[in-house]
This record gives structure tokens, C-alpha cells and sequence, in this order.
């Protein structure tokens, strides 16, 4: 018993050791993002259906904190990197939609790799940008070092990059590249790992690691973003991967690329972990919004889908680990969300929070270490008028709204929503739409020029044109350009 309690002891205290001196050492930020999976397609999810296979996200899971009530802040793609990269609601700049988000965002913006430049990071980022197609929106204008992705349109090619209309990029230069898309992700990004690893940089010449050690001199930490377009349309995998385990095919080849997303995830982790990175690196797990319909996903116990506000479109896959500062092997169940990624990676690099540009998110890291169980008192979504979608949720209270129609759930007792309350509780709904419409007040008008709320007065959409139409139109458009000339 007493040699137990010695070796129990000798344990904490050499932890202990470790954190301090990883106190003043900066930790790797890597947050790895995917695309539309479901809730349930984790196995780590105790509701995962049988074909369900992750063990590589299931070993991240069981040695992090699962975050149980993780979010996004959009129910589509653009939207929840918009906010994500800016640690700001994305609608206080007038990004409601996907169609919005990947028009870019306003310039005046900054973006994760901008506020931890100062500290000495090197950035990059990996994958499916989204938020923007011209050059001044490229993810090297917005602060990383670093780019091999493409920029917009979510439903990429797999296999086929050689359409150079909607190219895989370099840099700032679009290439002709070749391999399955996910692979190609992963082998990128442990090539930055290995690049920016300490062992790597104590075998360049002493001058050369001076000047890649960062302006402080010591190690440069690094940043790396990892925004895989797995598991996103268009259906496609490996042949020899999709096998036959429900009878669909569509989901049989989502279980294929899965798979492949999954050992993404394992590469990365293990080349930290060769590296003696990974325990000095905050590494946070989820997808950009809930599983999609249309690819025959699984958000189990969870109702809807992606573009709904219902907790299938909204609720995710949420893991956090950095075991130099977190005890790991745990849940958190304090609501919390991708625009809190933001200031975590600030806090967690020692950083200020900006004054100049302030911050909806907050740090997770002290809910991540029991220090509190609340720090939002309510979280909004909102898609504006024309489609009338928005959703609130205070304490286990939650809102959802679509047009005219409002429904109420207690999260606590029905996570599934199915029973709707708003009957019974009037004065709940009444109070928390008022709430939504002061956060809605103090947003931005949305950038498509879509109003902010649904009117049901504003008429019929136009009637269609014929093409005849169409060409009159145009001509009268020309004609009036010529003579204002």
C-alpha cells in the first residue's frame, strides 16, 4: 500500500515538473475540422450503428475530454468557419448563409493566425477554405504562412483536381495535383508537422534554426488548421474501401471515406506523438456542422440534419486534448462552441484577448478543467429572413423557429427533441424570442441583402422569366449602360 501511494505521489509530482516546464513553453495549436459527419459516425458514440468505425478518433477521444454538448455556430459549412476564424458571431459581419460565407469575409476581420503571429507561430492552413474566392481572401492574405487546399465549393472532386476553374492550390498558385483528396490532406499535413518539428529544425545550421526559432528565440510553435472536405459530397472512395455492410451504397461509401478521414486522424496524431509534440499540443476535434441528409449520415440520438436547427444540424463530434495541461480520459458536458476556438488558442498561447475587434467566444479551457460549469448564457443561430431559420438556447432551454412556427424543448430531459413545450411554456417562448431579437438588433444586415428577419408580408418571389425575358432584359440593361456612357 505504501509502495503504491509512493509510486501515486512520484506520478503527480513528475506531472507536476512536466507542466511547469511546459509553462513557458508554448503549445502547438492543430485543430482538425471535418465536413458533414454525423453525430453517430463515431464509434466512440455508444449510439453509433454497427458499421460505424473510428479508432483512431475513438484512441483521441478516450485519452481527451469529449465534449458532450459541443456546436457549431452554423448549420452549413461557410458560416461556422467564418465564426470559427474570427472568434466572433459570423452575422456581426453580415454572414447568415453558405452562399454569404463563401463570398469571403470583410478585410477588417482577423483571423486566428493574425492575432498569434505576434507570439512567433507559423501557420498553415490545409483543405477546404470556404470563405472566399479572389486573392485578397486567400488564407494567405488572412495570416497563415502556409496553404494546400482549395477555396470554395464544398462538393470537390476526390479524385478528379484537373478542373482549374475550382483548382487545388499551393500557395497562392493553383496546381495540377493528383491522388485521393483526404490522403493528400493528411500527407500535407504531417509533411508540416515534420517540417516545423523541433528535430527538424535542430538539423538545419545554427544561423538557419536562430531564424526559424521566432522572434522570442525559442522554439517557434506552430499553428496548423486541417479542414478536411471529408466526409462532403460528392460520394466518392477508394473501390477496394466500399464494401458492402447496409445494402446503400451512398452509405457504404461515406463508411469508406470515413475510414479514410479516420486514419488521416491517426497520422497526424502519431506524427506529434514521433515527434514529441503531442503532448505540448492543443488539439481540437469536430465537424463544421451536423451530419448531411443527402449523404445518408447518422446524428444519432440527435434529431435533423445539416441546415437545420435542430440539434442534428448543430450539435457534433467535439474532442480536446493537450495533455501537458489537461487531464484527459474525461466528458465535459458545459454547452460551449466552434467560436470559442478562437480565444482558446489565444489563452492557451498566454495572449491577450483583442480589444479592437472583441471576442463572442470565450476560452473552454477553464470548464475543460472543472473550473466552471457555465460560460454562455445563451447561443444563437441565425440563416436570416428569407428562409426564417434562427434557434436560441439558455441554460437547457432551447428554441427553434422557422418562419411563423415556433417549438420549445428541455434539452435536459429530451436532447432527441421531440416533445415540443411551446404550449405549455408561452412565456419561455416569448421571453427567449426576445432575447433573440436584442442579439439579432446588434447584428450586421446580411451581406446577400436578404433582410434579417422573416416577412411574411413580402410577397410572392417573382415570377420566373421566360429566356425571352431574360434577353430583353439584358438588352435594356446594356442599352441604359451605353447611353449613361
Amino acid at each position: 500500500m505504501r509502495f503504491h501511494h509512493a509510486i501515486q505521489a512520484l506520478t503527480l509530482s513528475l506531472i507536476g515538473m512536466l507542466s511547469i516546464a511546459w509553462a513557458d513553453e508554448k503549445p502547438n495549436i492543430v485543430i482538425i475540422l471535418t465536413d458533414d459527419q454525423g453525430y453517430a459516425d463515431v464509434s466512440y458514440n455508444p449510439h453509433s450503428p454497427p458499421e460505424v468505425s473510428t479508432p483512431n478518433i475513438d484512441a483521441l477521444a478516450h485519452s481527451s475530454i469529449i465534449c458532450t454538448q459541443g456546436y457549431t455556430s452554423g448549420h452549413v459549412c461557410s458560416p461556422t468557419r467564418a465564426g470559427l476564424m474570427t472568434g466572433r458571431y459570423q452575422q456581426r459581419f453580415g454572414i447568415y448563409t453558405a452562399g454569404e460565407g463563401g463570398s469571403g469575409v470583410p478585410l477588417d476581420e482577423v483571423f486566428i493566425p493574425q492575432r498569434l503571429k505576434p507570439a512567433g507561430y507559423v501557420s498553415g492552413a490545409l483543405g477546404k477554405w470556404h470563405l472566399g474566392l479572389t486573392e485578397e481572401s486567400h488564407a494567405m492574405k488572412r495570416g497563415f504562412d502556409e496553404f494546400y487546399g482549395f477555396m470554395g465549393r464544398g462538393a470537390h472532386p476526390y479524385f478528379d483536381h484537373s478542373d482549374m476553374e475550382h483548382p487545388i492550390y499551393r500557395g497562392l498558385k493553383p496546381i495540377k495535383d493528383e491522388g485521393y483528396l483526404t490522403t493528400r490532406i493528411t500527407e500535407e499535413a504531417v509533411d508540416f508537422i515534420n517540417r516545423h518539428s523541433r528535430a527538424e529544425r535542430d538539423s538545419l545550421p545554427e544561423a538557419a534554426r536562430r531564424a526559424d526559432a521566432g522572434a522570442s528565440g525559442n522554439d517557434q510553435p506552430f499553428f496548423l488548421y486541417v479542414a478536411y472536405n471529408a466526409v462532403h459530397a460528392p460520394a466518392e472512395a477508394p473501390e477496394e474501401d466500399i464494401k458492402n455492410v447496409t445494402g446503400d451504397k451512398k452509405r457504404d461509401t461515406l463508411m469508406a471515406m470515413i475510414k479514410h478521414l479516420d486514419m488521416g486522424v491517426g497520422e497526424i496524431v502519431k506524427s506529434l506523438k514521433q515527434h514529441d509534440l503531442f503532448d505540448n499540443t492543443l488539439l481540437v476535434f469536430l465537424t463544421d456542422n451536423g451530419g448531411a441528409g443527402a449523404m445518408n449520415a447518422n446524428n444519432a440520438p440527435l434529431r435533423g440534419f445539416k441546415q437545420m436547427d435542430y440539434e442534428g444540424g448543430i450539435h457534433v463530434p467535439f474532442i480536446v486534448s493537450w495533455p501537458a495541461q489537461l487531464e484527459g480520459g474525461k466528458k465535459c458536458n458545459v454547452p460551449m462552441w466552434s467560436i470559442d476556438l478562437f480565444a482558446t488558442a489565444l489563452d492557451a498561447a498566454g495572449l491577450p484577448m483583442p480589444k479592437d475587434k472583441p471576442l463572442d467566444g470565450k476560452s473552454i479551457l477553464p470548464a475543460l478543467k472543472g473550473e466552471t460549469d457555465k460560460f454562455h448564457d445563451e447561443l444563437y443561430w441565425s440563416s436570416g429572413g428569407d428562409k426564417g431559420k434562427w434557434a436560441i438556447r439558455s441554460g437547457n432551454w432551447k428554441l427553434v423557429a422557422e418562419k411563423n412556427r415556433r417549438e420549445l424543448f428541455d434539452l435536459e430531459k429530451d436532447l432527441s427533441e421531440t416533445t415540443d413545450l411551446a404550449a405549455k411554456h408561452p412565456k419561455v417562448v416569448s421571453k427567449l424570442t426576445d432575447k433573440y431579437n436584442a442579439w439579432l438588433d446588434e447584428m450586421a444586415e446580411p451581406v446577400s441583402k436578404q433582410g434579417k428577419r422573416w416577412n411574411p408580408d413580402a410577397g410572392a418571389p417573382a415570377k420566373r422569366m421566360s429566356k425571352k425575358e431574360k434577353k430583353a432584359a439584358r438588352d435594356k440593361k446594356k442599352a441604359k449602360r451605353i447611353k449613361e456612357r
